[in-house]
């Protein structure tokens, strides 16, 4: 009998212990942003920020521009590679690429498409191909913006999308339910789990995804079933970015970066 009651105070101790998981974040440095929106960030060093509808590229004393009045209001930006940059104007249906000076390289208007696409959502793909969610059949597709070709490659979604993220070789989407859903290149759709609510996500690959409720963040994976709280000092705050261990927190003043080593 004490030997029973001993695995259960063990047991019971293990899921609190597991329950209370924290990671703690070394903050790096502070950069002050005065009503920018920031993105990202690349590997030499180069923040991204979108202010008045311009999106711009800056680094200490360098800084390239880019806007374009006649398609309105960026409704999302794909930085994955920086030699080829995505804005997205969903209001016009249309794509710009540009370069690594910001020059524009290719403007693709999905209305002139031979099949009919309205894009609600975009993002780069592997293969010079890009993913569009086409919201006239409710179906993921791929455009290679080379040779102007576009095919659908998945089944029509249920539900509505609350948010989505790609990398090259995966689509990611949560749907209004709070299913979180991948699609590989080849339209191979698999269920993830249902996540909890959230006011930001960060999905980070198959397994892992970082979220923000109540000024509080957390890592879930899957994989470990395993949820951390990570621990920083800001108090009030409505996003986050990550990448490469480095975790950038968004406040009304500017941006505050961590570092983290996600186990």
């Amino acid at each position: 009998m004490k030997k029973v009651m001993l695995l259960l105070i063990i047991a019971s101790f293990s899921v609190v212990s597991s329950q209370n998981q924290k990671l703690t974040a070394l903050k790096t440095d502070s950069i002050h942003f005065d009503g920018y929106q920031f993105l990202g960030y690349d590997s030499i060093g180069f923040y991204y920020t979108i202010k008045n509808n311009v999106f711009s590229k800056i680094k200490t004393r360098d800084t390239l521009e880019y806007k374009n009045i006649s398609l309105g209001k960026i409704s999302k930006v794909d930085l994955q590679n920086p030699l080829k940059i995505v804005l997205f104007y969903e209001n016009f249906n249309t794509v710009i690429v540009l370069d690594n000076q910001l020059n524009e390289i290719q403007k693709i208007n999905f209305s002139e498409n031979i099949i009919p696409i309205v894009a609600t959502a975009i993002g780069i793909a592997s293969m010079n191909q890009l993913w569009i969610y086409n919201s006239m059949n409710q179906q993921l597709g791929l455009y290679d913006y080379l040779n102007k070709e576009y095919k659908t490659i998945s089944v029509p979604f249920t539900e509505s999308i609350k948010n989505y993220s790609s990398d090259f070789n995966f689509f990611h989407w949560v749907d209004n339910k709070n299913n979180w859903y991948t699609c590989d290149i080849f339209g191979r759709i698999t269920i993830k789990e249902k996540i909890p609510d959230f006011e930001s996500i960060e999905i980070l690959n198959e397994n892992q995804f970082i979220y923000l409720k109540d000024s509080r963040l957390f890592l879930q994976d899957l994989e470990k079933g395993k949820k951390t709280e990570i621990e920083i000092s800001e108090k009030t705050f409505k996003k986050f970015y990550y990448k490469d261990q480095i975790i950038s927190i968004f406040t009304s003043t500017g941006i505050t970066n961590y570092k983290i080593i996600i186990p």
